[in-house]
C-alpha cells in the first residue's frame, strides 16, 4: 500500500517525460499530432498528480518520502516539461530566421520553469503558515496546464512572429503570476455545508457540459476565467468586500500530505 501513491506520482513523471519526447519528435509534416500528444499528456500529468495525495490520505500511507518525490515530480512534469514544449512549439521553427524571438522564447521558457520552481519551493516552506483554502500565486500545475491549454486550442505552430511573441508574453505573465502573492482558491478542503457542496456539484457539471460544447476550446476559456476571476476576487478583497471570506494566515490547516500534488484537485 505504501507503495501505490509513489507508483502514481511516477506516472505523472512518466507522463511529463513523455510530452518531452513528443515535443523534441514534432517535425516533420504534422507537428500537430504530436503537439497535441504533448499536451495532452500534461493533463494526464495533473490528473496524476491529483490522485497520489487522495491516495495516500485514503490509505494512510502518506509519508515525508512521498511528499519530497511529488516536489521533484512536478519540477519534471509541470515546469520543464511544458517550458520544453512551448519552446518547440511557439519559438523554435520561427526562431530558425530570427534570432531575436529565439532568444526571447528562450527567455520565456527558462522563467515559467524558474518561477514555478521558486513557487514550489516556496510552497514546501509555507505549509501550516498560510490558509490552506487559498494557494499563494499560481498553482505550478496550473501554471503547465495554461501552457497545454494554448496548444490544444490551437495545436498548429504560429506562423507569424507577432502571434510568437505574445505567447512568450503569456509565458511571462504565468511565470509571474506563480510567484505572486495572489491568492488562488484551492478547491481542496471537503466542505459540510450543504448548500455549498449543491454548488459545487452543479458547477462540476456545469463545467463538463462546457467542455462537452466546446471541446478544444474549452481549456482556455476556463483558465482565462479562473485567473481573471481570482484577479477581481484579490481586487475586491483589497476594496473591502468580504462576501467570499479572504485568507487567513497563521491559522491553515495543512497537512505535510497537502504539498503541492494537491494544487489542482489533491
Amino acid at each position: 500500500m505504501f507503495v501505490l501513491p509513489s507508483s502514481i506520482t511516477m506516472a505523472s513523471i512518466f507522463c511529463g517525460f513523455s510530452s518531452v519526447v513528443m515535443s523534441i519528435n514534432a517535425a516533420g509534416a504534422t507537428p500537430e499530432r504530436y503537439f497535441l500528444w504533448a499536451a495532452g499528456l500534461l493533463v494526464l500529468a495533473g490528473i496524476f498528480d491529483g490522485l497520489d495525495g487522495r491516495v495516500a490520505r485514503a490509505t494512510n500511507t502518506a509519508t515525508e518520502f512521498g511528499v519530497q518525490l511529488d516536489s521533484l515530480a512536478d519540477v519534471v512534469s509541470f515546469g520543464m516539461a511544458p517550458a520544453i514544449l512551448a519552446y518547440r512549439y511557439g519559438f523554435f521553427q520561427l526562431g530558425i530566421h530570427d534570432s531575436h524571438l529565439r532568444a526571447a522564447g528562450w527567455a520565456a521558457c527558462f522563467v515559467f520553469t524558474a518561477c514555478g520552481a521558486l513557487r514550489l519551493a516556496r510552497f514546501n516552506i509555507q505549509v501550516g503558515a498560510v490558509d490552506s483554502r487559498y494557494f499563494v500565486g499560481l498553482p505550478i500545475p496550473a501554471g503547465a496546464a495554461c501552457v497545454a491549454a494554448v496548444i490544444i486550442w490551437h495545436p498548429t505552430p504560429p506562423s507569424i512572429v507577432s502571434h510568437a511573441y505574445w505567447f512568450a508574453a503569456e509565458l511571462f505573465l504565468v511565470g509571474l503570476l506563480m510567484v505572486s502573492t495572489i491568492r488562488f482558491p484551492s478547491f481542496k478542503k471537503r466542505t459540510t455545508s450543504p448548500r455549498i457542496a449543491m454548488i459545487t456539484s452543479l458547477a462540476i457539471v456545469l463545467v463538463f457540459a462546457l467542455l462537452i460544447l466546446f471541446q478544444q476550446r474549452f481549456f482556455v476559456g476556463f483558465f482565462a476565467a479562473y485567473i481573471a476571476m481570482t484577479l477581481l476576487m484579490n481586487l475586491a478583497w483589497k476594496a473591502g468586500w468580504r462576501g467570499i471570506e479572504p485568507p487567513h494566515d497563521r491559522g491553515g490547516e495543512e497537512r505535510p500530505e497537502d504539498r503541492e500534488d494537491s494544487e489542482v484537485v489533491h
